[in-house]
Protein backbone atom coordinates (compact mmCIF):
# COMPACT_ATOMS: atom_id res chain seq x y z
CA UNK A 1 0.00 0.00 0.00
CA UNK A 2 2.88 2.38 0.82
CA UNK A 3 4.31 1.75 -2.62
CA UNK A 4 1.02 2.53 -4.36
CA UNK A 5 0.56 5.77 -2.40
CA UNK A 6 4.05 6.90 -3.25
CA UNK A 7 4.33 6.00 -6.92
CA UNK A 8 0.83 6.06 -8.35
CA UNK A 9 0.24 9.77 -7.92
CA UNK A 10 3.47 10.62 -9.71
CA UNK A 11 2.68 8.24 -12.58
CA UNK A 12 -0.54 10.19 -12.98
CA UNK A 13 1.39 13.46 -12.77
CA UNK A 14 3.66 12.25 -15.56
CA UNK A 15 0.72 11.65 -17.90
CA UNK A 16 -0.67 15.11 -17.29
CA UNK A 17 2.57 17.08 -17.45
CA UNK A 18 4.40 15.46 -20.34
CA UNK A 19 7.41 14.25 -18.36
CA UNK A 20 8.74 11.29 -20.31
CA UNK A 21 9.03 7.80 -18.79
CA UNK A 22 12.83 7.61 -18.76
CA UNK A 23 13.15 10.98 -17.00
CA UNK A 24 10.49 10.11 -14.45
CA UNK A 25 12.11 6.75 -13.61
CA UNK A 26 15.48 8.43 -13.30
CA UNK A 27 14.08 11.03 -10.90
CA UNK A 28 12.33 8.41 -8.75
CA UNK A 29 15.43 6.20 -8.60
CA UNK A 30 17.61 9.18 -7.67
CA UNK A 31 15.20 10.05 -4.85
CA UNK A 32 15.29 6.47 -3.52
CA UNK A 33 19.08 6.35 -3.69
CA UNK A 34 19.36 9.57 -1.68
CA UNK A 35 17.29 7.91 1.08
CA UNK A 36 19.48 4.78 0.94
CA UNK A 37 22.66 6.86 1.27
CA UNK A 38 21.16 8.66 4.26
CA UNK A 39 20.14 5.33 5.82
CA UNK A 40 23.13 3.13 4.98
CA UNK A 41 25.83 5.67 3.97
CA UNK A 42 26.04 4.05 0.51
CA UNK A 43 23.77 2.87 -2.28
CA UNK A 44 26.39 0.87 -4.18
CA UNK A 45 25.05 -2.57 -3.25
CA UNK A 46 21.35 -1.80 -3.88
CA UNK A 47 19.23 -2.52 -6.95
CA UNK A 48 16.04 -0.48 -7.48
CA UNK A 49 13.31 -1.83 -9.75
CA UNK A 50 10.54 0.63 -10.70
CA UNK A 51 7.32 -0.16 -12.55
CA UNK A 52 5.51 3.14 -13.13
CA UNK A 53 2.63 1.51 -15.01
CA UNK A 54 1.72 -0.62 -12.00
CA UNK A 55 2.62 2.06 -9.49
CA UNK A 56 5.07 -0.31 -7.80
CA UNK A 57 8.77 -0.57 -6.95
CA UNK A 58 11.20 -2.94 -5.25
CA UNK A 59 14.53 -2.35 -3.48
CA UNK A 60 16.99 -5.27 -3.30
CA UNK A 61 20.21 -5.35 -1.26
CA UNK A 62 23.20 -7.49 -2.27
CA UNK A 63 25.42 -8.83 0.57
CA UNK A 64 28.28 -11.33 0.88
CA UNK A 65 27.91 -14.33 3.28
CA UNK A 66 30.62 -14.38 5.99
CA UNK A 67 31.36 -16.44 9.09
CA UNK A 68 29.36 -15.37 12.12
CA UNK A 69 32.45 -14.06 13.90
CA UNK A 70 33.82 -12.13 10.86
CA UNK A 71 30.99 -9.63 10.27
CA UNK A 72 32.54 -6.17 9.68
CA UNK A 73 29.93 -4.28 7.62
CA UNK A 74 26.28 -5.28 8.20
CA UNK A 75 25.25 -3.39 5.08
CA UNK A 76 27.50 -5.26 2.63
CA UNK A 77 27.90 -8.50 4.63
CA UNK A 78 25.53 -11.04 6.20
CA UNK A 79 26.39 -13.77 8.67
CA UNK A 80 25.94 -17.38 7.66
CA UNK A 81 23.39 -17.94 10.44
CA UNK A 82 21.26 -15.08 9.07
CA UNK A 83 21.69 -16.17 5.45
CA UNK A 84 20.43 -19.72 6.07
CA UNK A 85 17.22 -18.20 7.50
CA UNK A 86 16.60 -16.84 4.01
CA UNK A 87 17.70 -20.02 2.24
CA UNK A 88 19.30 -22.98 4.03
CA UNK A 89 21.51 -23.72 1.00
CA UNK A 90 23.61 -20.55 1.36
CA UNK A 91 27.34 -20.97 2.09
CA UNK A 92 30.17 -18.62 3.07
CA UNK A 93 31.37 -16.50 0.14
CA UNK A 94 28.08 -16.56 -1.76
CA UNK A 95 25.98 -13.47 -2.58
CA UNK A 96 22.65 -12.98 -0.86
CA UNK A 97 19.97 -10.72 -2.33
CA UNK A 98 17.07 -9.78 -0.11
CA UNK A 99 14.32 -7.19 -0.43
CA UNK A 100 14.37 -4.02 1.66
CA UNK A 101 10.92 -2.79 2.64
CA UNK A 102 10.23 0.94 2.55
CA UNK A 103 8.39 0.79 5.88
CA UNK A 104 11.67 -0.27 7.52
CA UNK A 105 13.06 3.22 6.79
CA UNK A 106 10.62 4.88 9.17
CA UNK A 107 7.87 7.45 8.58
CA UNK A 108 10.23 10.43 8.58
CA UNK A 109 12.36 8.91 5.82
CA UNK A 110 9.24 8.17 3.76
CA UNK A 111 8.00 11.75 4.22
CA UNK A 112 11.37 13.13 3.12
CA UNK A 113 11.27 10.85 0.10
CA UNK A 114 7.86 12.15 -0.92
CA UNK A 115 8.95 15.78 -0.51
CA UNK A 116 12.11 15.13 -2.48
CA UNK A 117 10.14 13.54 -5.31
CA UNK A 118 7.61 16.36 -5.39
CA UNK A 119 10.40 18.97 -5.47
CA UNK A 120 12.29 17.26 -8.29
CA UNK A 121 9.17 16.75 -10.39
CA UNK A 122 8.25 20.42 -9.91
CA UNK A 123 11.72 21.40 -11.13
CA UNK A 124 11.30 19.15 -14.16
CA UNK A 125 7.94 20.70 -14.90
CA UNK A 126 9.40 24.23 -14.70
CA UNK A 127 12.27 23.23 -16.98
CA UNK A 128 9.82 21.67 -19.42
CA UNK A 129 7.63 24.81 -19.58
CA UNK A 130 10.64 27.13 -19.85
CA UNK A 131 12.24 25.07 -22.64
CA UNK A 132 8.97 24.64 -24.52
CA UNK A 133 8.17 28.35 -24.63
CA UNK A 134 11.78 29.45 -25.12
CA UNK A 135 11.62 27.57 -28.44
CA UNK A 136 8.31 29.29 -29.25
CA UNK A 137 9.46 32.90 -28.97
CA UNK A 138 7.99 34.75 -31.95
CA UNK A 139 5.30 32.10 -32.56
CA UNK A 140 1.55 32.60 -32.18
CA UNK A 141 -0.13 30.80 -29.28
CA UNK A 142 -3.79 30.61 -28.32
CA UNK A 143 -5.10 30.49 -24.79
CA UNK A 144 -8.16 31.18 -22.66
CA UNK A 145 -8.48 34.22 -20.44
CA UNK A 146 -8.52 33.02 -16.84
CA UNK A 147 -8.14 36.26 -14.91
CA UNK A 148 -8.29 39.94 -15.89
CA UNK A 149 -6.31 42.43 -13.79
CA UNK A 150 -5.67 46.13 -14.21
CA UNK A 151 -2.13 45.80 -15.57
CA UNK A 152 -2.18 42.33 -17.12
CA UNK A 153 -4.24 39.33 -18.13
CA UNK A 154 -3.65 35.73 -17.02
CA UNK A 155 -4.10 33.27 -19.89
CA UNK A 156 -4.14 29.46 -19.64
CA UNK A 157 -2.90 27.35 -22.57
CA UNK A 158 -4.28 23.92 -23.53
CA UNK A 159 -1.84 22.21 -21.10
CA UNK A 160 -2.86 24.41 -18.17
CA UNK A 161 0.31 26.55 -18.24
CA UNK A 162 0.04 30.18 -17.16
CA UNK A 163 0.83 32.93 -19.68
CA UNK A 164 0.85 36.69 -19.06
CA UNK A 165 -0.41 39.37 -21.47
CA UNK A 166 0.59 42.77 -19.99
CA UNK A 167 -1.53 45.85 -20.65
CA UNK A 168 1.44 47.41 -22.48
CA UNK A 169 1.42 44.50 -24.97
CA UNK A 170 -2.33 44.75 -25.67
CA UNK A 171 -3.83 46.71 -28.56
CA UNK A 172 -5.58 49.81 -27.10
CA UNK A 173 -8.97 48.58 -28.35
CA UNK A 174 -8.52 45.10 -26.85
CA UNK A 175 -11.19 44.11 -24.35
CA UNK A 176 -11.14 40.63 -22.88
CA UNK A 177 -13.34 38.82 -20.40
CA UNK A 178 -12.83 35.56 -18.55
CA UNK A 179 -13.33 32.63 -20.92
CA UNK A 180 -12.40 34.54 -24.09
CA UNK A 181 -9.89 32.98 -26.48
CA UNK A 182 -6.83 35.14 -27.18
CA UNK A 183 -4.18 34.94 -29.88
CA UNK A 184 -0.76 36.51 -29.31
CA UNK A 185 2.91 35.80 -29.89
CA UNK A 186 5.35 34.56 -27.28
CA UNK A 187 7.32 37.76 -26.71
CA UNK A 188 9.66 36.94 -23.82
CA UNK A 189 10.41 33.96 -21.57
CA UNK A 190 12.13 34.68 -18.26
CA UNK A 191 12.93 32.91 -15.02
CA UNK A 192 11.61 34.89 -12.07
CA UNK A 193 12.34 33.43 -8.64
CA UNK A 194 13.18 30.18 -10.45
CA UNK A 195 9.68 30.11 -12.00
CA UNK A 196 9.16 30.41 -15.78
CA UNK A 197 7.41 33.65 -16.76
CA UNK A 198 5.92 33.63 -20.28
CA UNK A 199 5.12 37.11 -21.61
CA UNK A 200 2.81 37.44 -24.63
CA UNK A 201 2.36 40.38 -27.00
CA UNK A 202 -0.24 41.55 -29.50
CA UNK A 203 1.52 44.85 -30.26
CA UNK A 204 4.86 43.53 -31.57
CA UNK A 205 5.41 43.75 -35.36
CA UNK A 206 6.14 40.01 -35.27
CA UNK A 207 2.52 39.33 -34.31
CA UNK A 208 1.34 41.04 -37.50
CA UNK A 209 3.98 39.13 -39.49
CA UNK A 210 2.74 35.78 -38.14
CA UNK A 211 -0.85 36.70 -38.95
CA UNK A 212 0.19 37.41 -42.54
CA UNK A 213 1.86 33.99 -42.70
CA UNK A 214 -1.35 32.34 -41.47
CA UNK A 215 -3.69 34.20 -43.83
CA UNK A 216 -1.55 34.54 -46.99
CA UNK A 217 -0.52 31.15 -48.50
CA UNK A 218 2.11 32.78 -50.76
CA UNK A 219 3.91 34.17 -47.70
CA UNK A 220 3.70 30.84 -45.88
CA UNK A 221 5.13 29.08 -48.97
CA UNK A 222 7.96 31.63 -49.32
CA UNK A 223 6.82 33.05 -52.68
CA UNK A 224 6.30 36.44 -51.05
CA UNK A 225 8.63 37.80 -48.38
CA UNK A 226 7.84 40.40 -45.74
CA UNK A 227 10.79 42.79 -45.80
CA UNK A 228 9.77 45.01 -42.90
CA UNK A 229 6.81 45.88 -40.68
CA UNK A 230 6.22 49.08 -38.69
CA UNK A 231 3.07 49.78 -36.75
CA UNK A 232 1.28 51.85 -34.16
CA UNK A 233 -0.90 49.13 -32.63
CA UNK A 234 -4.60 49.62 -33.21
CA UNK A 235 -4.02 52.67 -35.41
CA UNK A 236 -1.96 52.01 -38.52
CA UNK A 237 0.69 49.66 -39.90
CA UNK A 238 2.85 49.59 -43.01
CA UNK A 239 4.04 46.26 -44.40
CA UNK A 240 6.70 46.12 -47.14
CA UNK A 241 6.46 42.93 -49.22
CA UNK A 242 8.45 41.51 -52.12
CA UNK A 243 7.68 38.72 -54.59
CA UNK A 244 10.27 36.26 -55.89
CA UNK A 245 7.93 35.31 -58.73
CA UNK A 246 7.36 38.02 -61.34
CA UNK A 247 3.92 36.58 -62.07
CA UNK A 248 2.75 37.30 -58.51
CA UNK A 249 1.66 40.79 -57.47
CA UNK A 250 2.71 40.81 -53.79
CA UNK A 251 0.35 43.63 -52.77
CA UNK A 252 -2.63 42.11 -54.57
CA UNK A 253 -1.91 38.65 -53.15
CA UNK A 254 -1.77 40.02 -49.60
CA UNK A 255 -4.88 42.18 -49.85
CA UNK A 256 -6.99 39.71 -51.84
CA UNK A 257 -10.11 40.33 -53.89
CA UNK A 258 -11.93 43.28 -52.31
CA UNK A 259 -9.68 42.94 -49.26
CA UNK A 260 -10.85 39.40 -48.54
CA UNK A 261 -7.46 38.13 -47.35
CA UNK A 262 -6.44 41.05 -45.19
CA UNK A 263 -9.86 41.54 -43.64
CA UNK A 264 -9.33 38.80 -41.04
CA UNK A 265 -6.02 40.35 -39.98
CA UNK A 266 -7.55 43.82 -39.69
CA UNK A 267 -10.38 42.42 -37.55
CA UNK A 268 -7.93 40.55 -35.28
CA UNK A 269 -6.02 43.81 -34.71
CA UNK A 270 -9.05 45.88 -33.76
CA UNK A 271 -9.54 47.45 -37.23
CA UNK A 272 -5.93 48.58 -37.49
CA UNK A 273 -5.38 50.30 -40.86
CA UNK A 274 -2.82 48.22 -42.79
CA UNK A 275 -0.92 49.62 -45.80
CA UNK A 276 0.70 46.87 -47.87
CA UNK A 277 3.59 48.32 -49.92
CA UNK A 278 5.59 46.82 -52.75
CA UNK A 279 9.23 46.86 -51.59
CA UNK A 280 11.86 48.35 -53.88
CA UNK A 281 15.64 48.76 -53.72
CA UNK A 282 15.08 52.11 -55.48
CA UNK A 283 15.00 54.38 -52.43
CA UNK A 284 13.06 57.21 -54.07
CA UNK A 285 10.41 54.82 -55.36
CA UNK A 286 10.18 53.08 -52.00
CA UNK A 287 9.69 56.41 -50.18
CA UNK A 288 6.98 57.39 -52.66
CA UNK A 289 5.15 54.13 -52.02
CA UNK A 290 5.63 54.43 -48.27
CA UNK A 291 3.92 57.84 -48.24
CA UNK A 292 0.83 56.44 -49.91
CA UNK A 293 -1.90 57.72 -50.39
CA UNK A 294 -0.14 61.07 -51.02
CA UNK A 295 1.06 61.75 -54.58
CA UNK A 296 4.70 62.87 -54.60
CA UNK A 297 6.08 65.29 -57.20
CA UNK A 298 9.80 64.92 -56.47
CA UNK A 299 12.24 63.68 -53.83
CA UNK A 300 15.69 64.95 -52.93
CA UNK A 301 17.85 62.47 -50.98
CA UNK A 302 20.55 63.54 -48.55
CA UNK A 303 22.30 60.19 -48.25
CA UNK A 304 24.93 61.29 -45.72
CA UNK A 305 22.25 62.32 -43.23
CA UNK A 306 19.75 59.63 -44.24
CA UNK A 307 17.22 62.38 -44.97
CA UNK A 308 14.67 62.78 -47.75
CA UNK A 309 13.11 66.08 -48.82
CA UNK A 310 9.74 65.34 -50.36
CA UNK A 311 8.00 67.94 -52.57
CA UNK A 312 4.30 67.75 -53.36
CA UNK A 313 1.28 69.86 -54.12
CA UNK A 314 -0.26 71.77 -51.18
CA UNK A 315 -3.41 69.65 -51.21
CA UNK A 316 -1.32 66.46 -50.86
CA UNK A 317 0.58 67.55 -47.75
CA UNK A 318 -2.06 66.55 -45.22
CA UNK A 319 -2.30 63.09 -46.83
CA UNK A 320 1.46 62.63 -46.64
CA UNK A 321 1.63 63.68 -43.01
CA UNK A 322 -1.49 61.84 -41.93
CA UNK A 323 -3.54 62.14 -38.76
CA UNK A 324 -1.29 63.24 -35.95
CA UNK A 325 1.74 62.81 -38.25
CA UNK A 326 1.22 59.04 -38.21
CA UNK A 327 1.66 58.39 -41.94
CA UNK A 328 4.95 60.26 -42.30
CA UNK A 329 6.30 58.80 -39.07
CA UNK A 330 5.62 55.21 -40.14
CA UNK A 331 6.99 55.92 -43.63
CA UNK A 332 10.22 57.19 -42.05
CA UNK A 333 10.51 54.07 -39.90
CA UNK A 334 9.80 51.79 -42.86
CA UNK A 335 12.31 53.39 -45.24
CA UNK A 336 14.97 54.28 -42.69
CA UNK A 337 14.99 57.91 -43.88
CA UNK A 338 13.99 61.02 -41.97
CA UNK A 339 11.34 62.51 -44.26
CA UNK A 340 10.65 66.25 -44.51
CA UNK A 341 7.62 67.41 -46.49
CA UNK A 342 7.64 70.61 -48.59
CA UNK A 343 4.89 72.23 -50.61
CA UNK A 344 5.82 72.87 -54.20
CA UNK A 345 4.98 76.50 -55.09
CA UNK A 346 4.50 77.70 -58.67
CA UNK A 347 7.19 80.15 -59.76
CA UNK A 348 4.72 82.91 -60.57
CA UNK A 349 3.16 82.64 -57.11
CA UNK A 350 4.00 85.43 -54.72
CA UNK A 351 4.74 83.94 -51.29
CA UNK A 352 6.69 84.80 -48.14
CA UNK A 353 8.84 82.45 -46.09
CA UNK A 354 7.68 81.99 -42.48
CA UNK A 355 11.04 83.12 -41.14
CA UNK A 356 10.31 86.58 -42.57
CA UNK A 357 7.63 87.04 -39.91
CA UNK A 358 10.04 86.60 -36.99
CA UNK A 359 9.35 90.14 -35.71
CA UNK A 360 5.59 89.65 -35.55
CA UNK A 361 5.22 85.96 -34.66
CA UNK A 362 7.07 84.15 -31.87
CA UNK A 363 9.63 81.54 -32.99
CA UNK A 364 7.90 78.63 -31.22
CA UNK A 365 4.71 79.35 -33.16
CA UNK A 366 6.65 79.39 -36.44
CA UNK A 367 8.28 76.08 -35.46
CA UNK A 368 4.85 74.56 -34.78
CA UNK A 369 3.69 75.59 -38.27
CA UNK A 370 6.85 74.18 -39.86
CA UNK A 371 6.33 70.86 -38.05
CA UNK A 372 3.15 70.25 -40.04
CA UNK A 373 4.91 70.94 -43.37
CA UNK A 374 4.27 74.68 -43.71
CA UNK A 375 7.27 76.82 -44.69
CA UNK A 376 5.50 79.84 -46.17
CA UNK A 377 2.54 82.13 -45.46
CA UNK A 378 0.44 80.78 -48.33
CA UNK A 379 1.09 77.23 -47.15
CA UNK A 380 -0.63 78.17 -43.90
CA UNK A 381 -3.46 80.08 -45.58
CA UNK A 382 -4.23 77.07 -47.79
CA UNK A 383 -5.12 74.99 -44.72
CA UNK A 384 -8.58 75.46 -43.10
CA UNK A 385 -8.53 77.22 -39.72
CA UNK A 386 -10.02 74.25 -37.83
CA UNK A 387 -7.43 71.86 -39.29
CA UNK A 388 -4.60 74.24 -38.38
CA UNK A 389 -5.77 74.33 -34.77
CA UNK A 390 -6.06 70.54 -34.64
CA UNK A 391 -2.73 69.72 -36.32
CA UNK A 392 -0.55 72.34 -34.61
CA UNK A 393 -2.26 72.03 -31.20
CA UNK A 394 -2.03 75.84 -30.91
CA UNK A 395 -4.63 78.02 -29.19
CA UNK A 396 -7.43 79.45 -31.36
CA UNK A 397 -6.34 83.00 -30.52
CA UNK A 398 -2.78 82.21 -31.66
CA UNK A 399 -3.99 80.77 -34.99
CA UNK A 400 -6.31 83.75 -35.55
CA UNK A 401 -3.42 86.14 -34.86
CA UNK A 402 -1.19 84.29 -37.36
CA UNK A 403 -3.89 84.18 -40.07
CA UNK A 404 -4.58 87.89 -39.62
CA UNK A 405 -0.91 88.75 -40.16
CA UNK A 406 -0.60 86.54 -43.23
CA UNK A 407 -3.82 87.83 -44.81
CA UNK A 408 -2.77 91.45 -44.34
CA UNK A 409 0.54 90.62 -46.03
CA UNK A 410 -1.19 89.72 -49.29
CA UNK A 411 -3.96 92.37 -49.14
Amino acid sequence: MENINLIDSFAEFKELKNIDRATMMSVIEEAFRSVLVRQYETDDNFDIIINIDKGDFEIWRNRKVVEDDKLEDPNSQITLSEAVKIDEDYEVGEDVTDEVKLVDFGRRAILNLRQNLASKIMELEKDYIYGKYKDKIGDIVTGEVYQVWKKEILIIDDEGNELILPKSEQIPSDYFRKGDNVRAIVYKVELRNNNPLIILSRTAPTFLERLFELEIPEIFDGLITIKKIVRVPGERAKVAVESYDERIDPVGACVGMKGSRIHGIVRELGNENIDVINYSTNTQLFIKRALNPAKINSIKLLEDDKKAEVYLKPEEVSLAIGKGGLNIRLASQLTGYEIDVYREIEEDDEDVNLDEFGDEIESWVIDALKSIGCDSAKNVLNIPRAELIKRTDLEEETIDHVLSIFKSEFE
